[in-house]
């Protein structure tokens, strides 16, 4: 499977992906040092351009302090996030909500609904709660777009989704538990009118028991192709 145009996209596990294109690097969603899952290699960079974050749980955004101090990248996320982290001595961070858009990089993000929660516990071990979760749509120069779902589960406003943005590929959860699992999302397959599909966020713990076998399976029937990727793989 290839990405369009000079699109780099690497799985570094889980819902951590780090995109390349022209001379900009962005990461979404950045777990990477404590991921079990994630190569070695992959947890430094040579140099990171943006951040992009969906919520605030761990698994999704506990390395954006220390990497947002290291590479000083533009960092995007819902107000409340962005603020936290501005609380947390982050420079260059951009607030924004749902429906709306930035462009960072010469990317266009755009922030859309996603259904989950967003907190992050605090090192006194009070919860902080951060905004609301959410999905998020990139389109490229080349006018190639790709969704990333965030953690959620199915809902029917994404047949919304995919008829205003009309999306390449999505990436969407399958490990079940704490996001859909492979029925539901197969449903979002079919709410998305979606050509291709990435599954992610599985296989991480043993709790994530949903699989790409099952996701393919209930999505036979579908005009979809689903690719599997393997962590550290880059799509160029």
């Amino acid at each position: 499977m290839k990405l369009n145009n000079g699109i780099k996209l690497t799985w570094l596990g889980h819902a951590t992906y780090k995109i390349e294109v022209e001379d900009n690097t962005l990461l979404i969603d950045p777990w990477v040092d404590s991921n079990p899952v994630c190569p070695d290699k992959l947890k430094t960079f040579e140099k990171l351009d943006a951040i992009i974050l969906t919520h605030g749980h761990a698994d999704h955004m506990v390395d954006a302090i220390p990497i947002a101090k290291k590479y000083t990248p533009t960092v995007v996320g819902i107000i409340e996030i962005a603020k936290w982290l501005e609380n947390k001595g982050v420079e260059n961070t951009i607030g924004f909500n749902k429906g709306g858009t930035v462009t960072v990089c010469g990317v266009k993000v755009t922030m859309v609904t996603a259904n989950h929660s967003s907190s992050i516990t605090e090192d006194d071990g009070t919860i902080a709660y951060l905004g609301e979760a959410a999905g998020i749509i990139l389109e490229f120069a080349n006018g190639y777009k790709i969704y990333h779902a965030g953690d959620t589960n199915v809902f029917g406003d994404m047949k919304i989704i995919g008829e205003i943005y009309q999306p390449d590929l999505a990436l969407l959860p399958i490990g079940d538990h704490f996001t859909m699992g492979p029925r539901e999302a197969a449903y979002a397959t079919q709410l998305l009118n979606i050509p291709s599909v990435i599954p992610m966020h599985y296989g991480t713990f043993p709790i994530l028991t949903g699989t790409v076998e099952e996701f393919r399976k209930l999505t036979a029937s579908q005009d979809v192709n689903i690719y599997e990727m393997q962590i550290g793989e880059t799509l160029e």
